[in-house]
């Protein structure tokens, strides 16, 4: 983490993925999204993830697939700014699970009974 006070630390959120992911948060008051391509993906998250202006970043599972595993593996350990990965609704594949999450971000078991 940065140098930055408690009080200094960003709290804005930024969306970075397809038309219909950002437009949809957009419309729920995110300013800060971000529609890019295959060509820009990498540049635009590297980008956003050092700025330092965010505490949540939101990326679309199918931008996560075509970056490369050393960026992804950076992105998945940070907890400031924390990076959620959002699949596209419909979508199957691998999702994270809220107690993996957990354990990944907090470092805590949540166990289900």
């Amino acid at each position: 983490m940065s140098s930055k006070s408690t009080s200094q630390l960003a709290s804005k959120i930024a969306v970075i993925g397809d038309r219909e992911l950002s437009l949809g948060y957009r419309l729920l008051g995110v300013d800060d999204t971000f529609i890019v391509s295959d060509a820009d993906a990498q540049s635009i998250i590297t980008n956003v993830f050092s700025s330092e202006d965010f505490s949540l970043i939101i990326i679309a599972e199918q931008v996560r697939r075509k970056l490369p595993r050393a960026l992804v593996e950076r992105l998945e350990a940070s907890i400031s700014p924390l990076v959620i990965f959002m699949p596209a609704p419909g979508e199957e594949g691998e999702e994270e699970s809220l107690a993996a999450l957990a354990k990944r971000v907090l470092g805590i078991d949540l166990k289900v009974s």
